[in-house]
């Protein structure tokens, strides 16, 4: 009987053992090591990847190796949409977005308003003062990531195979555009005929001819290769903007005190290092796309604002047309 017993006993504490041997396994650590899996869509030799593998070392470096962070470039984990979704269920745990997390918090569309911001510093002073927080604070409460750090952006140009100098030249063009509400609106009423695309289908849709052009910064055009299906940068400049790095808040929150102090103290580095990235790159990428044949086209900027600003104003509520009057304020 005793031996019964004692095998009993023995049987209970190994079912106990891989309970808790799979829920921390559930939860990303192996019981010393906390992974964090990072997702976003431009590849390895994008600034912003680049920054993502310095903040990763930083936190390993900060947390003496308790918390190491995989990061997966290209769109390996999905768009950036499916990104955050995943992250909300809980298999993904960072990302890089911006404003396509209107889609949970309204305020984050006025990070990429067409012709809001008048140049770099008016959008750093907008992203560093009372409306960054604002749109932070929005960001944590209604999409369940914490902002870490930012990436500021180069102006949105528009890519095509024929030059676009004014709304005119848009009539019958078939462009892709980021599953942004506001873009969809802003590049119809320009005369466009946009629709969503993940990224990672953006060169095969120009290859192919299911899409006529798009509109990214100059190093999303070049770290896409896009220079090898797209003859024109239009220089519109439709939209400068920003981006953040972005971490789950349960993911954060399940951090012990020092963890998330050394997690933030690793994210102002990175904002440095990347900032820096940003500053030393940024005028290279318009030359690099001129040395692969790409020609640059001024247009009519004024024309596409004139054009556009109905979809602005028609696009907003009350509460994001008062951010948005805040955001125009701020650079007086």
């Amino acid at each position: 009987m005793k031996k019964i017993v004692g095998l009993l006993i023995g049987l209970s504490l190994i079912f106990v053992l891989a309970a808790c041997g799979n829920d921390e396994s559930a939860s990303g650590s192996d019981g010393d090591t906390i992974t964090w899996k990072m997702g976003h869509l431009s590849n390895e030799d994008h600034q912003w990847h680049k920054t993502a593998e310095k903040f990763a070392e930083l936190v390993n470096e900060k947390t003496d190796g308790k918390l190491e962070i995989e990061i997966y470039p290209n769109e390996q984990l999905g768009s950036e949409t499916e990104v955050l979704n995943s992250i909300e269920a809980g298999t993904v745990d960072m990302t890089i977005s911006g404003e396509t997390m209107q889609n949970w918090a309204p305020e984050a569309a006025l990070m990429a308003i067409p012709y809001a911001f008048k140049n770099e510093e008016h959008v750093k002073t907008v992203i560093e003062g009372e409306i960054g927080k604002e749109i932070e604070s929005a960001i944590k409460e209604k999409v369940g990531v914490t902002p870490l750090y930012y990436h500021l952006r180069a102006p949105r140009n528009l890519t095509s195979n024929k030059p676009i100098k004014s709304p005119a030249d848009l009539d019958g063009f078939k462009m892709r555009v980021p599953n942004v509400p506001l873009f969809m609106d802003a590049w119809e009423k320009a005369g466009a005929s946009p629709q969503v695309m993940a990224f990672s289908e953006v060169f095969t849709g120009l290859q192919q001819s299911v899409i006529d052009g798009q509109e990214n910064p100059v190093d999303l055009i070049h770290s896409g290769s896009l220079f090898e299906v797209q003859d024109y940068v239009n220089k519109t400049e439709h939209v400068r903007s920003w981006i953040y790095v972005v971490v789950g808040n349960e993911q954060l929150n399940s951090l012990d005190k020092d963890m998330q102090a050394a997690v933030k103290e690793a994210a102002k580095e990175a904002q440095k290092f990347g900032m820096d990235l940003y500053e030393k790159e940024t005028e290279g990428y318009e030359q690099k796309l001129k040395d692969e044949g790409m020609e640059f086209v001024e247009v009519d900027q004024d024309a596409f604002a004139e054009a556009m600003k109905p979809a602005v104003e028609n696009s907003l509520s009350e509460e994001q047309l008062e951010l948005y009057k805040k955001i125009l304020n701020a650079a007086e």
